[in-house]
């Protein structure tokens, strides 16, 4: 059958099971357009293309499988760099398929040209620029190939136009035939390292396992929980694992890191082991690595090889799928002695584990002694924490969350309860402002079926606010709130803490633009808020509003931070709980 490398491209995508494209039209990938025509892909319109990879990350990120986007070449290609960034650093399955220039122009600076291979050659996993229309089908499988094994992350596919106009005869390669000499992703662990990891399990007195994004992203929510309640183990849950484990279960410590609780954080510096399954040693959440828990052996598993000692040397150092690892930890653990609902056999090397109990009992006072705080008044400042928690409360426990960057972000994670996985949708490695809206519309493609919210701030929101006509045209009734406080907030916080209050460009205003009328002007409905009393009926109203998209301006205390905090390069044990008395307004 003979097909044109445009054609073949569109039914490479239909063997891939992709249904939906993001993406946003122009010269170079013109001929690509005209088959989606005949496809049976649904193609969502984006306003920047920026849009359509952060689309295409939201929608990813909850249902696991790849994100595609499209866009045409140079300046189209370019304001897709940012989201392949932010895919890149969270690992995040994305196919990117750009418009290229004539080959024959290539090099020329032809009109709308760039060299997006070597743009993009940094924050991809791989990518590709196809010379032959007969490589789109083998390029295009291997492009979700690598997306989506091992460590997920972005791919990019360059095609020039002359080849998308070329004709080829079409084929669909197996895996066998695709061409990727030296990637060979591993999976299972090493037995003996396994062994040696749950016998530093059953030697521990002050454990905790630091779950990241790789639990998500191997799927492993219940093995982890598995491990936690048979080993009796708390956890920590990253910003990008937020929902890996119930926050509502009773070994969740909630979130560590700059802006994580204080249990969450002390317990990582007071333990003798710490379980890093899926995690990276973010700069966040382990503050001055020198000081970063002094006291404890580390055993760190983690489908990319490099990762493993980067930052911190490991005790034991396991490369492997997180889920077929904890499942292997958990089968030695059984032949060590320890047994479902955590049993111990009788003379055998788990007899002799430690009691864990005092330590959880410690972790219990300090919960006690220091739970996130904040005071809302009848007629005091509208506090951006009572805005979440009563957004919480009226919207069903599987909503899923949006969030763009910055103190919203944080309130955000802080204090939502996340109890199932897949819903926390936001930007941590790379901290991009402007990525709630698109990424909730992805979202909302993805699981149409669940209630979506995005917590934005009047900055983020700014952004790529454009969106949301995409949102209303094509149908897709996602809800905002704005967390308005009139400032760049995080920026505006560091600077009234380290910089003197020397507040250097932050100010937003809270009327300009005015947000309703913006709504409005997009299709969506606008509601505005200015007092607590007025939080829960406007949440009330958007949440019975499905056939468009709802905006809500909450006008929240600009004077609000986000504590607890580590401030940058110091060591989690400097951690500020809360204000000092009168600070902020409070």
């Amino acid at each position: 059958m003979q097909l044109t490398g445009a054609q073949a491209l569109i039914k490479s995508l239909e063997m891939e099971q992709v249904d939906v494209v993001f993406g946003l039209p122009g010269g170079a990938i013109l001929p690509v357009y005209d088959p989606l025509l005949d496809s049976s892909i649904r193609h969502i319109l984006v306003r920047h293309e920026q849009g359509a990879g952060h689309a295409a990350e939201g929608y990813a990120q909850v249902t696991g499988r790849p994100g595609v986007a499209m866009v045409t070449s140079g300046p189209g290609a370019t304001n897709i760099v940012t989201p392949l960034l932010d895919a890149m650093m969270d690992s995040i399955p994305l196919v990117v398929v750009t418009g290229q220039v004539p080959s024959t122009a290539i090099g020329t600076d032809a009109f709308q040209e760039c060299a997006i291979t070597g743009v993009t050659m940094g924050i991809t996993k791989h990518n590709w620029l196809v010379t032959e229309a007969a490589d789109i089908p083998r390029v295009v499988a291997e492009a979700f190939y690598v997306a989506s094994t091992g460590r997920p992350g972005p791919v990019l596919v360059d095609v020039p136009k002359d080849v998308a106009n070329a004709t080829m005869e079409w084929y669909w390669p197996s895996v066998g035939d695709l061409d990727l000499p030296g990637y060979h992703p591993p999976a299972a662990g090493d037995p003996a390292l396994v062994r040696r990891a749950a016998e530093l399990v059953l030697g521990a007195k002050r454990p905790v396992i630091y779950a990241g994004g790789g639990i998500l992203k191997a799927r492993a929510a219940d093995a982890l929980r598995t491990l936690a309640e048979r080993a009796g183990i708390p956890v920590v849950t990253t910003l990008m694992a937020r929902g890996a484990f119930p926050d509502s279960h009773p070994l969740c410590l909630g979130m560590p890191g700059m802006h994580g609780n204080y249990t969450a954080v002390t317990a990582m510096q007071r333990a003798d082991l710490l379980l890093a399954l899926g995690s990276r040693f973010d700069d966040r959440v382990t503050g001055k690595i020198s000081a970063f828990a002094p006291d404890a052996k580390i055993l760190h598993v983690d489908i990319d090889p490099a990762e493993l000692g980067k930052v911190r040397r490991a005790d034991v150092a396991i490369a492997g799928d997180c889920k077929v690892v904890i499942e292997e930890l958990l089968s030695a653990l059984a032949e060590l002695g320890l047994g479902d609902q955590g049993q111990v056999a009788a003379a055998s090397p788990a007899a002799g584990r430690p009691d864990v109990e005092p330590w959880r009992a410690q972790l219990r006072r300090w919960q006690e002694q220091y739970p996130l705080t904040y005071q809302q008044t009848d007629d005091g400042p509208l506090k951006p924490q009572f805005v979440i928690e009563t957004l919480r409360d009226m919207t069903p426990d599987d909503t899923v969350v949006a969030s763009g960057v910055g103190q919203h972000q944080m309130w955000a994670s802080q204090y939502w309860r996340f109890d199932h996985p897949y819903t926390w949708v936001n930007s941590g490695g790379a901290g991009t402002m402007g990525f709630a809206v698109p990424a909730a519309i992805g979202a909302k493609v993805g699981r149409p079926e669940k209630m979506v919210w995005a917590v934005d701030g009047d900055g983020c929101f700014q952004m790529t606010a454009q969106e949301l006509v995409t949102a209303t045209a094509e149908r897709i009734p996602v809800k905002i709130a704005i967390l308005n406080n009139a400032y760049l907030g995080m920026v505006r916080q560091w600077q009234e803490l380290f910089y003197e209050e020397r507040y250097s460009e932050v100010y937003l205003s809270p009327d300009l633009p005015d947000y309703v009328k913006w709504a409005e002007a997009m299709g969506c409905v606008g509601l505005r808020v200015e007092s607590a009393a007025e939080v829960a009926p406007a949440i009330d109203k958007a949440n019975a509003v499905d056939d468009r998209p709802v905006v809500i301006d909450f006008r929240t205390d600009a004077f609000e931070k986000v504590y607890p905090m580590v401030p940058a390069g110091a060591s989690n044990d400097d951690i500020i709980v809360g204000p000092t008395e009168g600070e902020g307004g409070r």
